[in-house]
């Protein structure tokens, strides 16, 4: 079999899946910032590159450490991952790790000149913490803390700060939003971290599905899909209109993603589910941002 070019090992170390987690927050935010009457779409162009960078460098740190502290290895059932595949060289998915980091610093300096020195501990805990969230001493995706890290950074931040650096301010309308964006991000976690309990068990990683099973985990999927449905209906009591209902209409596709992670049991099926839950992010993050230019 004929082997793949380098380009290829990147773009599948780069994991093109998650990257609605980085691309749906700027977009819920931006609309909300039309929605305000006051979007500037080459800061929110900056924020996407921004997002997109953090995204990236947290996936080739995950490659890096989860190799090193052998949560990645042969017995791995889900998608491949380029170290542990030996595909790229520890030292060099390293490398490539700070590379990705400091453009995003870089990138991030803009935001601080065009949104105010407010904006700089947020973009440098941001990158910190992609690091820190499978690296350092205290690593959060080791430490249960990895969903509260995604819900944090990939929604309240992603979102309140796209909607800042245009607007000026946070409202209540942008939290909610950004409510419902994080804990659908969260979920694309909870449906991998499900997958490899096994595997993180035995590395040491304890995710929540590793601590408190995977009842649990079904339990936790479910509320953040149901809480994140509601979300939107509380844009109606902010002077919304009835638009900004539509992503209500993916009720009956997360009833049967819940019930596809409660009967799931082989590596296919599970990665497939974190497929389908990535895609509802961004479905729900469309018809979001539909609703709020539509019912503002």
């Amino acid at each position: 079999m004929l082997s793949q070019p380098a380009w290829r090992h990147w773009l599948e170390a780069a994991r093109p899946k998650t990257l609605p987690a980085a691309v749906i927050p700027v977009m819920v935010g931006t609309a909300l910032a039309v929605a305000h009457g006051a979007a500037h779409y080459g800061r929110a162009a900056i924020c996407l590159a921004f997002a997109l960078l953090v995204q990236i460098g947290t996936n080739f740190a995950n490659d890096y450490f989860d190799f090193v502290k052998g949560a990645d290895t042969s017995a791995r059932v889900g998608p491949r991952r380029a170290v542990a595949a030996g595909l790229i060289a520890p030292r060099t998915m390293l490398v490539a790790t700070w590379l990705v980091l400091s453009v995003a610093f870089a990138v991030g300096l803009l935001l601080v000149r065009e949104g105010g020195w407010a904006l700089l501990p947020i973009g440098l805990v941001s990158i910190l913490c992609a690091i820190g969230y499978t690296g350092g001493p205290f690593p959060l995706g080791y430490n249960g803390l990895g969903d509260v890290f995604v819900f944090i950074f990939f929604g309240l931040v992603a979102v309140g700060a796209t909607f800042y650096v245009q607007v000026g301010a946070v409202t209540p309308d942008v939290v909610s939003c950004a409510a419902a964006v994080g804990l659908l991000a969260a979920n694309i976690l909870v449906a991998n971290n499900y997958r490899d309990m096994e595997t993180d068990a035995r590395a040491g990683k304890k995710t929540l599905v590793v601590r408190f099973g995977r009842k649990f985990a079904v339990w936790q999927y479910a509320l953040s899909l149901t809480v994140a449905l509601l979300c939107p209906h509380a844009l109606l009591l902010y002077g919304y209109e009835w638009p900004v209902l539509l992503p209500v209409l993916l009720t009956p596709w997360a009833v049967l993603l819940t019930l596809r992670l409660a009967a799931s049991r082989e590596p296919a099926e599970q990665i497939a589910l974190l497929g389908d839950t990535a895609k509802f992010l961004a479905v729900f993050g469309v018809l979001l941002s539909a609703g709020v230019l539509l019912g503002s």
